[in-house]
């Protein structure tokens, strides 16, 4: 698994998550709505915005009639036209991103937009229905950018052809995220432990691009499973007009999602079993050892009647509880008091 940098961040293991608030198409064709998603995003520590870039003519045929999870009685064409961002606002958000120390990306769904975009985002995002267009995946893996790539609604098989596409292309930096393209997706589907299967089966960083409604469950639990890249749509308010601000973060949710990623990775740590500094007093204090439980003159013999294993909290701790059984039929060679932490001087081994 490969780190790579999206602007100057790196990703990858050992690194911390890379969250990308998913600003979509919630800016509902206004530019200062836009804009009022980066503050968001950017107050709640995300790493990049991202929005959508497409054209309604590239993206569906025109016949192509309704969805029904979207409750419009429009075609899913007129839809979709009616979300297009104007290309003349990319330069500006990416300004305004810039300005407010957030990496600016999105998502294009054609060679048309990517062509729009490439000036101006650090990496590519593929999103899931895109995911098996081999052409295209070929055409963004020649502009030397690393690819994030959702996989939503493909079989392990297909993702594979996806990941050889690219790899034959020469992409060094690539993460695969888990997703299930349903919205909202139900949290009994979405099937965070695949973030490993990813891990596994390609050799890739791999993530999470979450549709559920909670906004801590399953991003924490892709990180805890050793994601790279989380990803979340996020809105201003949820009653707003369009497909997708009902099963998006408000921006409150989105500060608790980073919160609670932030938070996961410090909770998981480095691995090392260790006595950590926090630990310190308790170590010393609560740890047993073998200590008098009552005066034992020089020259006396240690039994189990005036010895035993207790904690010593403010006393100096004695001898490992192990050697007990090593001690008993020693002799002391000194006095002894009640309670003291045995050492090795006081003991006559011969």
């Amino acid at each position: 698994m490969n780190s790579f940098e999206i602007g100057d961040r790196l990703v990858g293991p050992g690194e911390p998550t890379f969250v990308i608030a998913e600003a979509g198409s919630n800016h509902n064709g206004d530019l200062d709505t836009a804009k009022e998603l980066i503050d968001v995003a950017a107050d709640a520590g995300a790493d990049a915005v991202k929005f959508q870039t497409f054209r309604a003519e590239d993206l569906y045929v025109e016949e192509s009639g309704e969805v029904e999870y979207l409750d419009d009685d429009r075609s899913i064409y007129d839809i979709i036209e009616s979300m297009e961002m104007p290309y003349e606002w990319i330069p500006e958000l990416h300004d305004y991103c810039l300005d407010r120390e957030i990496q600016f990306m999105s998502t294009p769904f054609d060679e048309r937009s990517a062509e729009e975009l490439a000036e101006y985002v650090p990496a590519w995002k593929v999103a899931s229905y895109t995911s098996s267009h081999i052409p295209f995946l070929r055409h963004l893996a020649d502009t030397d950018k690393p690819i994030i790539m959702s996989t939503g609604a493909h079989e392990i098989d297909e993702v594979s052809e996806s990941v050889s596409t690219l790899l034959e292309a020469g992409v060094e930096g690539l993460a695969l995220l888990q997703c299930v393209a349903a919205y909202p997706t139900p949290l009994s589907e979405i099937n965070v432990r695949v973030v490993e299967t990813l891990q596994e089966e390609f050799g890739a960083l791999s993530g999470l691009s979450d549709h559920t409604l909670d906004p801590v469950t399953a991003p924490s639990a892709a990180v805890a499973l050793g994601a790279s890249v989380v990803e979340k749509h996020f809105t201003l308010d949820k009653s707003m007009e369009g497909p997708d601000h009902e099963f998006a973060l408000e921006p409150d949710e989105l500060d608790t999602m980073v919160s609670g990623i932030r938070d996961t990775e410090a909770a998981l740590g480095t691995g090392e079993k260790r006595v950590s500094e926090v630990e310190q007093e308790l170590h010393d204090k609560a740890r047993r050892a073998i200590h008098a439980i009552e005066d034992i003159a020089a020259g006396e013999e240690l039994t189990e009647e005036n010895l035993r294993v207790l904690r010593p909290g403010e006393k100096q701790s004695g001898l490992h509880p192990k050697l007990f059984d090593e001690l008993v039929g020693a002799t002391a060679t000194r006095d002894i008091g009640s309670g003291k932490g045995l050492t090795w001087e006081d003991i006559d081994r011969n």
